[in-house]
């Protein structure tokens, strides 16, 4: 078995879902958290030319990150480069009353519901399992947990609770779904299931900037990960572009390390809500800049600043930064169920008001993929319950 070196922190969710990865495959990697070895991280950023972590060598090959590690995956190419023995041929499909694609609150708390009233689901959580909360330091408005919880504990109890009750849990993406169909169909790379209905709760994503700059930079000081990331530039100043709820977390948790977060949103006005305002605009190390734009990131090999355009009075300046992370919203991951299901001109799954239920009959909703008004963890996990009554309801109708 190939020899895997891996440079992490402490807080980094994308460092726990490689090692999930890894750990899938049976394979033991060499940790160097630079959090407990700060003096290694210029060693890590000189070997790779890179500013994030994870930074993954497998023998001596350098990897990347966690997304290079998932593409690798994706494409057939991890487990010969691991020497690791490639799993069995895809058995034949299993039948299943209800199938989960997606995990995070949404997921979990619908395979909950469903598992109580002995529908015996199986959960495909992805193998970035979890949702966006595992990108999340601070819960704090997630009721039952009245001194705040990190996001990736509380995904932990979500699932926990799910399996408490019988929930099949694969760390696996599902990649092909079928519609057409009853029993419905889906497949990921190891299984194949059909059910008699299905819920949906793939979530949603990080938006980018869409700059060619940004692009060229990732990883050398463009990041949208302050917890994993935020560390590594130390002393710098730094800039945030963005105005809402994560927009002011990510700022907030980079003035342990920057020597000061510059705040650039595109309005006069922050849409966070009003105690996170309070928060940053009391923080010393805070500066804003309203009704502007990024419209280029400067450096050659790493972040050195960014160009930014006031949107009111067409006036360009720029902002002398080490990184920035970007946090301006979120797309719905409706990649798998294009011309499959109805949705709104944004990608977000359309449900029937007041249920979960979508255009095909037996085929729910639930969480982010479906809302793109509240995007609260507290509601995906009322869609969730939502989708496991509406599917159980629709069951007990068509037996």
């Amino acid at each position: 078995m190939a020899r895997v070196l891996m440079y992490t922190t402490t807080t980094c969710p994308y460092c726990s879902q490689a090692k999930g990865l890894l750990r899938s495959k049976g394979v033991v990697w060499e940790e160097i958290n630079l959090d407990d070895s700060p003096q290694r991280r210029d060693e890590m950023i000189e070997r790779s030319g890179r500013r994030t972590v994870p930074q993954i060598w497998i023998g001596e090959t350098h990897v990347g990150g966690c997304d290079d590690l998932f593409a690798l995956e994706h494409a057939g190419e991890l487990n010969s480069m691991l020497d690791v023995s490639k799993a069995r041929g895809r058995p034949d499909a299993e039948h299943t009353s209800v199938l989960i694609i997606g995990s995070g609150p949404a997921g979990f708390t619908a395979a909950l519901y469903a598992a109580r009233a002995e529908l015996e689901p199986v959960v495909f959580a992805g193998l970035a399992f979890g949702g966006q909360l595992m990108l999340t330091t601070d819960v704090e408005n997630y009721p039952g947990f009245p001194e705040g919880i990190t996001g990736p504990e509380m995904m932990e109890l979500f699932q926990k609770q799910a399996e408490r009750f019988g929930t099949r849990v694969l760390a696996e993406d599902a990649v092909s779904v079928n519609l057409e169909s009853r029993p419905f169909s889906a497949e990921s790379d190891e299984h194949r299931f059909t059910a008699d209905a299905l819920i949906i709760a793939t979530g949603a994503s990080a938006k980018w900037l869409g700059l060619a700059s940004e692009e060229r930079l990732m990883n050398r000081g463009v990041s949208a990960c302050a917890t994993c990331d935020g560390a590594l530039f130390r002393g710098k100043a730094m800039a945030v572009v963005g105005g809402g709820d994560t927009a002011m977390e990510e700022a907030l948790f980079l003035t342990r390390f920057a020597s000061v977060v510059h705040v650039i949103h595109r309005r006069d006005e922050l849409r966070a809500s009003k105690i996170m305002q309070e928060r940053a605009r009391k923080h010393e190390k805070l500066r804003f800049v309203w009704d502007s734009a990024v419209e280029d990131v400067l450096g050659e090999t790493e972040v050195e600043g960014v160009r930014i355009r006031n949107l009111k009075t067409g006036a360009r300046s720029e902002l002398e930064v080490g990184a920035l992370f970007v946090a301006i919203g979120h797309k719905p991951n409706t990649e798998l169920f294009i011309d499959k299901l109805g949705t709104n001109e944004n990608g977000y799954i359309l449900v029937e008001p007041g249920s979960t239920r979508t255009n095909v009959e037996g085929v729910f909703a639930c969480g982010d993929v479906m809302d793109p008004s509240y995007r609260q963890a507290v509601t995906a996990a009322g869609t969730g319950c939502m989708a496991a009554l509406d599917a159980e309801r629709w069951l007990a109708a068509n037996e």
